[in-house]
């Protein structure tokens, strides 16, 4: 059967995944600055912040106690403890510790496996665009089908529950949705999650919320979390982890939160992955997250991000040709660059080559994005400052 197999041929499976241009523009950043450029980079989902003083000292405390052996598949149990603790105060739903939290080596694990344990072949998973790139991919990489629902930029890209309930079918098993949303920045009214919650109910599917930037929200925007709504909190699958909240992308430690049953057939998947996260990592964070040095430092890193959205806000209201979705939650922004006569791919490609500004193409978002380019609003002010100045000054020279 395998006779004439061509042994640098890719699986099927892994023909249907579709490369992530995030990683294209970072990898040409690199190029670029190995070359001795230097690179204004508003392109990666990265906060410029160090990692809170409290958890890198425990975390290197526990490795001078020699914590660097397994930890439970589920994870250091006074973490798991300690995220249930969290998710209590600031959502009010509550997790058993020892059986409803699931500790993963990052978010981009908790996603992969959390869609591989629910889809089977041919099962439709409705998806919304623009979206993070890894959502689509793993539904193609499981046999899934991704339903795309384009949200609207006059409507501030916010979730039509009557649009959802028009491609539900029998074949719908789950709908997953990022909030606050990236690349968008917007954060779903709680009246649309309610009506969202009820379509789950009516037509008996999944919700899995991916609520990583939950703790960033701006001005009088509250967040919500599907999982408190009634009925929800065994209808939904909750990801979240350490990257946005501490300044820990490097760190790759996430967590899932849903009903046992759940849980326990994610942990199938996980346990043959990652099998478990770094142990002194686990309790670096345990024993840090919640001090009162911690607490200070992610409460001005929040406050930070408020001015350099502000910032950024002011400065493209300034270029006349540009306009954005304003973001109520995240560091990202959506903004408009048709009337430059460009395309978001052309305009972030020559940015980047011409005046060293690195942002994301929106099309590599959300197919229906072709006209925007998405900016991160986690580089520091001196660096949008400059951005912005070299953003005016390449449309001037177009």
């Amino acid at each position: 059967m395998y006779k004439d197999y061509d042994l640098t041929q890719e699986s099927k499976r892994v023909q249907k995944v579709e490369p992530s241009l995030i990683r294209t523009v970072l990898n040409r950043v690199d190029e670029l600055r190995k070359n001795g450029h230097e690179i204004i980079a508003l392109s990666a989902g990265e906060p410029d912040f160090n990692t809170p003083s409290d958890i890198k000292a425990a975390a290197i405390n526990a490795i001078n106690e020699n914590y660097t052996h397994y930890s439970s598949n589920r994870g250091y149990e006074a973490l798991r403890k300690k995220i249930a603790e969290k998710i209590r105060k600031e959502t009010g739903v509550s997790y058993d510790y020892r059986t409803e939290v699931l500790v993963t080596s990052s978010g981009a694990e908790a996603i992969n496996n959390t869609i591989l344990s629910i889809i089977d072949e041919g099962d439709e998973a409705i998806l919304f665009s623009p979206a993070f790139v890894n959502y689509e991919n793993m539904i193609k990489i499981s046999g899934g089908v991704p339903v795309i629902i384009d949200l609207k930029r006059e409507n501030g890209f916010e979730i039509e529950p009557f649009e959802v309930e028009k491609h539900i079918t029998d074949k719908t098993k789950l709908v997953v949705i990022n909030n606050p949303n990236n690349p968008s920045g917007a954060v779903y009214k709680s009246s649309v999650l309610e009506q969202l919650c009820e379509l789950a109910v009516k037509y008996n599917f999944i919700i899995v919320s991916d609520e990583m930037y939950s703790s960033l929200t701006f001005g009088d925007t509250k967040f919500k979390s599907v999982a408190s709504f009634p009925g929800m909190k065994e209808r939904s699958v909750i990801i979240n982890g350490f990257s946005k909240t501490y300044a820990m992308t490097g760190w790759r430690l996430g967590y899932i939160t849903a009903g046992e049953i759940r849980i326990n057939t994610i942990l199938k998947i996980h346990q043959y992955s990652t099998t478990c996260s770094p142990t002194f990592i686990q309790i670096g964070a345990a024993n840090g997250m919640d001090t009162e040095g911690t607490r200070q430092e992610t409460a001005l890193m929040i406050e930070e991000f408020a001015r350099r959205r502000m910032l950024l806000m002011k400065g493209l209201d300034r270029i006349l040709e540009l306009s954005y979705v304003i973001p109520n939650g995240a560091f990202y922004i959506m903004v408009d660059v048709s009337k430059t006569g460009l395309t978001g791919m052309e305009f972030a490609k020559r940015l980047l080559e011409e005046k060293h500004v690195a942002v994301i193409p929106g099309v590599g978002l959300g197919r229906k994005c072709t006209d925007f380019i998405r900016i991160s609003f986690a580089a520091s002010a001196k660096n949008i400052e400059k951005a912005l100045f070299r953003i005016a000054e390449f449309i001037k020279e177009l």
